[in-house]
């Protein structure tokens, strides 16, 4: 999850470029250099800051081995993978819409945002390839490059983002299970406890359906998470005083919003709601966990 955490940073370090000044809320018509040489030079030094900041915090005193793969891909259920599809494709969109808003044309901003958000992670995951503990992962990889893939399909085939992948979390009693692993404070469990995260799609049905009498900002969520997922590589697991706790799979279907569709006539207001829309908000759900049906009135 060091993953997600620096690549979060990586979105919010590039997005106040475009909030700084009032004149720059509204795209260039065509390219304007200087908005093309702030973007670039936010994005390298961000990139290259992150990686050289990852390395001195993470890697540095880490064993190096000779470069190897690790195949990861039954652990956790999947819902690393999930993580790495929903971290590409935000920070694809993110570098995407920046140079758009530079000017550059949109498909060059599609294959250049897309690009830059795929070259992170993969230095990532040949960060990974040269440690001993680890190792670089193909699944990782293809969960990347999916993510990247969903946005940057859309882009070119809808002009717009129809289907969203959101996050939302919300704490489980798992983490003080294995603390070392699923984290031992709250920031450390919204990072490493796949109990508590849930990795949503939500689908805007006006974008599909146009003449919908549903607002435009209406939502419906299909949503994915795992319930007493403790041990990545193993499905049950045993406490010293004997109780046995069992992974099992979570499906969801709930209702959100679309904020990029929120009405709303100033651009830096438009801007603004559009960033929430990384995250899934609270609605009443329906779980299939078990083969059983339940709901909750509020599902963070």
């Amino acid at each position: 999850m060091k993953k997600l955490l620096l690549s979060i940073f990586l979105i919010l370090n590039i997005t106040p470029i475009i909030w700084s000044q009032d004149r720059f809320f509204t795209s260039a018509d065509s390219l304007n250099k200087k908005r093309f040489t702030i973007v670039s030079i936010g994005l390298g030094s961000t990139w290259a800051g992150g990686m050289i900041g990852l390395h001195e915090i993470w890697y540095k005193n880490i064993e190096k081995s000779s470069f190897q793969t690790f195949n990861d891909g039954s652990n956790w259920l999947q819902m690393d993978k999930m993580g790495h599809f929903y971290t590409n494709y935000h920070l694809a969109m993110n570098a995407s819409e920046l140079y758009q808003w530079t000017g550059l044309s949109r498909n060059k901003s599609i294959a250049l945002g897309s690009s830059i958000g795929f070259g992170f992670q993969t230095t990532l995951e040949l960060f990974d390839g040269f440690s001993a503990e680890w190792g670089f992962s193909w699944y990782d990889m293809l969960g990347n490059t999916l993510g990247t893939g969903a946005y940057a399909i859309q882009e070119i085939a809808w002009k717009e983002q129809r289907i969203l992948p959101k996050f939302s979390y919300s704490p489980s009693p798992f983490a003080e299970l294995r603390p070392e692993v699923l984290g031992s404070n709250f920031t450390e469990q919204l990072l490493k406890d796949y109990n508590g995260q849930t990795y949503w799609l939500s689908i805007n049905p006006s974008t599909f359906f146009k003449h919908s009498k549903l607002p435009k900002w209406a939502c419906f969520s299909v949503g994915y998470s795992a319930n007493a997922k403790i041990k990545g590589d193993a499905d049950s697991f045993v406490t010293p005083d004997g109780t046995s706790y069992f992974a099992q799979r979570e499906w969801l279907l709930s209702l959100d919003i679309d904020f990029s569709r929120i009405p709303a006539k100033r651009p830096w207001v438009k801007m603004v709601l559009k960033q929430f829309n990384a995250l899934k908000i609270p609605f009443p759900a329906l779980i299939l966990s078990d083969g059983k049906l339940h709901g909750r009135p509020f599902y963070f």
